[in-house]
């Protein structure tokens, strides 16, 4: 798979799509990037800790978040997107569900499209994404945990995304997805999902997993968002051993070794 400037073997390995928030009010790091120059020193310990590719997010999407105006998140994501781009070999995506926020970031040099809605929640979206030929992640979501058969529902749903993508112009080679972690799924289902990880890989593209510091951690453990480390380094174990391609997280050099000595240990 290409992005960017990089080409990744998402057949044999797994990478490292570190988190920016450049938000106030994000779940677990709110605040502590959202000034650009915090956003560059970060992007940059990141990168020299091991990540892959820089996501940058500038709205919250945690429960119960308070929506922004399009050209608020712009004005937020705009700006540390080409900060980025100008200061490291390193591709970026924008982790945005609104057209005119990921086309403003494609202006600025990002190369993927994170979206958690999987081009269902704004349908310019996959055209935005096609007509700058970046690549794009859709993420499994509903507005409510009502399902027949929870993981053929959701494999369901993404063939509908990827159809968007490739109706408007998205390369299958451009295309990864992501069953959605934390998002229209109760604990239960989130456990499920972890359970049947290798299932998705049945859509024919890779699988980006998205766990990081997340409730199902802190449920599982009965910790703080703060405190939600080993949890973590657990799903990104397992994201290998069932042949994820990408674990997006917080904590890049703890993460970095897991998969590491993970695939050491797989003969990898």
């Amino acid at each position: 798979m290409n992005i960017g400037n990089r080409t990744f073997d998402t057949q044999r390995k797994t990478y490292l799509m570190g988190i920016l928030n450049v938000t106030p009010d994000s779940f677990s790091d709110g605040g502590r990037y959202d000034r650009l120059d915090a956003a560059l020193r970060h992007a940059e310990e990141m990168i020299s800790e091991g990540a892959d590719i820089i996501d940058i997010g500038g709205e919250s999407t945690r429960p119960g978040h308070t929506p922004i105006s399009d050209q608020e998140e712009i004005d937020r994501i705009a700006p540390a997107v080409e900060a980025v781009k100008v200061r490291f070999d390193t591709p970026v995506s924008i982790d945005t569900y609104k057209a005119p926020v990921a086309e403003a970031a494609l202006k600025a040099g990002a190369d993927l499209v994170n979206d958690i809605w999987g081009f269902r929640r704004d349908p310019a979206m996959a055209a935005v994404t096609a007509r700058y030929n970046a690549a794009c992640c859709l993420m499994h979501n509903r507005h409510e945990a009502v399902y027949q058969d929870l993981l053929e529902d959701m494999l369901a749903d993404l063939q509908i995304s990827v159809d968007l993508a490739r109706e408007a112009g998205v390369p299958a080679d451009k295309i990864m997805v992501d069953p959605g972690v934390g998002f229209g799924k109760t604990y239960e289902m989130n456990l499920e999902v972890l359970r049947r990880l290798e299932e998705l890989r049945r859509l024919g593209l890779p699988v980006l997993l998205g766990t990081s510091r997340k409730s199902v951690i802190g449920l599982t453990l009965d910790l703080p968002a703060a405190e939600r480390l080993e949890g973590t380094l657990a799903t990104t174990v397992l994201a290998v051993l069932k042949g994820c391609a990408f674990v997006r997280v917080h904590d890049v050099k703890e993460n970095r070794r897991a998969i590491q000595m993970t695939e050491a240990i797989l003969g990898r």
